[in-house]
């Protein structure tokens, strides 16, 4: 759908377009609702609350439910509607930013699932508590936390993913503390899943810091499972006798960690070895486990006054005097995780460290830093004394700070955990605040992340303000998903971009003022200072768009046209020169969606069209002249048009950057040359040129796809190799003896002095810019295998 804009409405709008753009986001920000509401969700609910409440609208809702109903359909595509929306992390950035209207591009939710799918087939894990479902924003946080992950990838419609379903939570509560057990719902995080190579359901695959993803291949029972998962578990059990026990004691001090020992004599039950072996894991790094027979060390244990099968925790510094046994924990429990617990109570505590102190503290070293201000209290979290263990191998120390009193350092107060920060090592001012979930792997993940990139927080004593320096800055509610899942991924540019674009994050739920004063309506909003210059990014969560957008800025892609250079650049082009130009208006919503597609199609032609854009709120007389009604307006100049005024509107569905692209694409002149059996003869096997060839099939769909794609190649390398297409359904023969067993294909049949190859060399790709590097790589090759033969010549003479 196009926003329409009518010369009545623009005099109203010129004379109040201030108050038009404030009532515009109004409207947007109070839409923004609806999806939330329809669900019965918060804005700040996870992706999985967001699946769990659309499952329990789903059951009650469903048309097969409400047969009486005669809207029950019509209900239930609202519900459904706001669920595809709302999962996706993008199209909640879009929504949450501009309501419905950044969505007309989008059809999700028109589809629907029968009740009994709803019932049985969606959101598999999503109740099960050991089982932590992953989405894309978390994934790379998790599996790169340091724990030992085992995740499995699955689809809803796949039956033998519900077959293993059972048995995967059994493994997951006996294997709970060990390792992190997880599951990713494939066909909601499609992306990632194609990422990681996942063509399979079910895939199994144990993930760990320094290792590469290794993939589970046998039988899916629970012991099977549990062999393989436990291989990967580097923690041990020693076993102790008289001349090492005393040892492992006394050195206990000194290295501060101290014993887990099973005592295992002819009365009482002994740990098994699978609970010794589960324990070394739960305590990997905190506590050493080991075990003694007292069968063999009568002697030992009788000092100790063990009679029967025991479990000691013998802290660092403990005595073994048997009358006092000064400091050793004696536990009665076999169970695993009741023995996991009470250990955990009696390790210390967290360092605790002064306000007064934190500047010399911070000055040199890099801290994550709990700030407790009484209410809230850290020592309820076992888990958390893992930190200093996880994090060691950064040289992160871990301490707490309580009643903190700080001007300078906006630390938000929490009800229940302690809010946290990493210091990276070079005063007060260069910190981050963790926004993610206070669990073990999420904060160890921002630990790592964090010191090892060049992002900080953001308050009014540091905020860039007429600053030389470029800066990218952040405006964010730590509530908002989309916000959080943005945050690792600045990170990841940030360290792309160090020493020349400087990165910030400013939390608008603590500085209200500051966003207020930028304008900042809806989050996240990110934007680039640059001097008096301001530019908003708008494209997806990820670093590598974020990066293009950072190129852009420094060589726009997109000419930003006036009137007058309309009519110099577009009207008075070359002959061979082709235009596309978006006719837009800043407030409308598809403009702005459009707009982070339309600078990446840009990119992708740039030196084969020339892209620009005319700002029709600023320059409306001249769009009403050139008869722009609607925005975005899309219209290709083509190239040897016998008027300047002649031009194609673009009236696709999709305004993605590729759709748009291939739409461009085939109103320039075909670079390529069309072959015959007879010219693939003469011109290709027995010319003297280098040739890319393009066997494919009228009808064949992946072909029309792959069209644009090669007449970038034949541009990209005219003048080195020529670019010829064979129809391989009008002339089957030609293919067949070419060996051509799929379409397309693509050959390369180089000239190195005799008759060619009637196979040619294979181009395994289907990527303009990767069949030119392939091509360019050869082409320097018989280049040097031609400049040695010459060489080896002039020898012989």
């Amino acid at each position: 759908m196009e926003s329409v804009l009518s010369k009545g409405d623009y005099t109203r709008y010129s004379k109040k377009s201030s108050l038009l753009v404030l009532v515009c986001l109004i409207v947007l920000v109070c839409t923004d609702q609806d999806y939330y509401s329809l669900l019965g969700v918060s804005k700040e609910a996870s992706s999985r609350e967001i699946r769990q409440a659309f499952k329990k609208l789903a059951l009650k809702m469903h048309p097969d439910k409400n047969p009486n109903d005669p809207n029950a359909h019509e209900n239930f595509l609202k519900i459904n509607r706001a669920y595809e929306v709302l999962k996706d992390e993008d199209l909640r950035k879009k929504y949450d930013k501009y309501g419905e209207k950044g969505l007309e591009d989008q059809q999700q939710g028109g589809r629907y699932e029968s009740w009994h799918y709803y019932r049985y087939d969606f959101g598999i894990y999503d109740d099960d508590p050991e089982i932590i479902t992953l989405d894309r924003g978390e994934f790379d946080a998790a599996v790169n936390s340091g724990e030992l992950w085992f995740v499995n990838f699955y689809s809803p419609r796949c039956s033998h993913c519900h077959d293993l379903a059972p048995t995967w939570r059994n493994f997951a509560k006996e294997m709970d503390g060990v390792i992190r057990i997880g599951a990713v719902n494939c066909g909601d995080n499609r992306m990632l899943c194609r990422i990681k190579g996942i063509n399979s359901y079910p895939s199994l695959y144990i993930f760990k810091t320094g290792m590469q993803p290794v993939k589970y291949y046998g039988d899916r029972s629970k012991d099977s499972l549990k062999n393989f998962a436990t291989q990967y578990v580097t923690s041990t059990v020693t076993e102790l006798w008289a001349g090492n026990f005393v040892n492992a004691i006394e050195t206990s001090f000194a290295s501060g960690v101290g014993w887990l020992i099973t005592f295992c004599a002819e009365r009482g039950d002994c740990l098994s070895y699978q609970t010794r072996l589960k324990l070394a894991g739960m305590l990997e790094g905190l506590v050493n486990v080991g075990w003694m027979d007292c069968g063999t060390q009568g002697e030992l244990c009788d000092n100790l006054d063990i009679s029967s099968s025991t479990t000691g925790y013998f802290p660092p510094g403990a005595t073994i005097n048997s009358k006092e046994k000064g400091g050793v924990l004696f536990l009665n429990s076999l169970d695993a995780r009741e023995i996991y617990q009470e250990v955990m109570q009696h390790l210390p505590d967290f360092e605790i460290i002064s306000a007064g102190s934190l500047e010399d503290h911070v000055a040199h070293h890099r801290w994550l830093i709990f700030f407790q201000f009484g209410e809230n209290d850290i020592s309820s979290i076992q888990e958390f004394k893992k930190l200093k263990f996880l994090l060691k191998g950064e040289h992160i120390q871990v301490r707490l700070l309580t009643h903190p009193m700080l001007n300078t350092i906006y630390i938000q107060r929490t009800k229940q955990i302690p809010s946290l920060a990493v210091f990276k090592g070079r005063g007060t001012g260069d910190y981050e605040i963790h926004h993610g979930k206070k669990i073990l792997y999420d904060i160890v993940a921002f630990a790592k992340e964090s010191v090892n990139s060049h992002v900080i927080t953001l308050g009014p004593q540091n905020f860039p303000d007429k600053e030389k320096e470029p800066w990218l800055v952040d405006f964010f509610a730590p509530w908002c998903p989309p916000c959080r899942a943005l945050l690792p991924e600045l990170r990841k540019a940030s360290k792309h971009l160090y020493g020349q674009l400087k990165f910030g994050t400013l939390d608008c739920t603590v500085h209200e003022g500051l966003c207020n004063m930028h304008n900042i309506r809806a989050y996240p909003t990110t934007v680039v200072f640059n001097q008096s210059d301001v530019h908003e990014y708008e494209g997806h969560h990820s670093a590598e768009q974020i990066l293009e957008f950072i190129e852009d800025l420094r060589n726009p892609s997109v000419v930003s046209l006036t009137p007058e250079t309309f009519v110099e650049l577009v009207q008075r082009r070359k002959r061979e020169e082709t235009w596309m130009v978006d006719f837009y208006a800043p407030w409308c919503g598809p403009c702005q969606a459009l707009m982070p597609e339309w600078k990446k199609m840009a990119r992708m032609l740039n030196g084969l069209i020339s892209v620009g854009s005319v700002d029709c709120q600023k320059y409306y007389s001249f769009c009403h002249q050139e008869s722009v009604r609607g925005y975005p307006e899309i219209r290709l100049f083509p190239g040897k048009s016998n008027t300047a005024h002649q031009y194609y509107s673009y009236n696709g569905w999709h305004r993605d950057s590729y759709s748009l692209r291939g739409w461009a694409l085939g109103y320039l002149p075909q670079a390529s040359v069309d072959l015959t059996p007879q010219s693939f003869t003469e011109k290709v096997l027995n010319g003297k040129d280098h040739w890319v060839i393009d066997f494919y099939a009228p009808w064949c769909g992946p072909c029309q796809n792959f069209a644009p794609e090669f007449e970038i190649v034949a541009r990209t390398l005219k003048g080195k190799v020529k670019a010829g297409k064979v129809d391989c359904q009008a002339y089957s023969q030609t293919c067949q003896t070419a060996d051509i067993r799929a379409y397309p294909t693509v050959k390369f049949y180089p000239f190195q002095g005799a008759k060619k190859n009637v196979l040619g060399e294979y181009i395994d790709s289907r990527d303009a810019k990767g069949i030119a590097d392939i091509l360019n790589e050869k082409l320097e090759a018989i280049q040097n295998k031609g400049k040695r033969k010459k060489s080896r010549n002039k020898v012989r003479i």
